[in-house]
């Protein structure tokens, strides 16, 4: 696998959503960039749309409030991941004192990455 992104999608805990920016936004970005990673953009969720078919007609349902906080990176291969994953995840400054307050913040058994690729036409390189 050549060059790619990953999307990474986590429930932050209700009312933890100022916290977990600030986190994100002052601590984890700035550290995990320190490191090499290479962020394109962090969102929080307003809403999304669920489309299905009633009696052969088209809705959309608009569903808000998940705490949805999304994020993409990306890495130029496979082993650049891993290398990325075991300077970051594994240094003590994040395991002694970036890690325990994650915890308290999101629920890291909902954590959903996708590994993506870009098309030819996509503007994200």
């Amino acid at each position: 696998m050549s060059e790619f992104f990953e999307l990474r999608k986590y429930q932050v805990f209700p009312g933890k959503m100022i916290e977990w920016l600030e986190l994100m936004e002052n601590t984890i970005i700035p550290f995990q960039v320190s490191k090499g990673m290479i962020i394109h953009g962090s969102f929080t969720e307003i809403s999304y749309d669920r489309f299905y078919l009633n009696n052969g007609k088209r809705e959309m349902e608009t569903l808000k409030d998940r705490n949805l906080y999304i994020w993409i990176r990306r890495f130029k291969n496979l082993d650049h991941k891993k290398t990325l994953y075991k300077e970051v995840y594994e240094s003590e400054e994040w395991v002694k004192n970036i890690a325990p307050i994650v915890e308290t913040l999101i629920n890291r058994n909902t954590i959903v990455v996708h590994n993506i690729s870009p098309t030819l036409l996509s503007i994200m390189k």
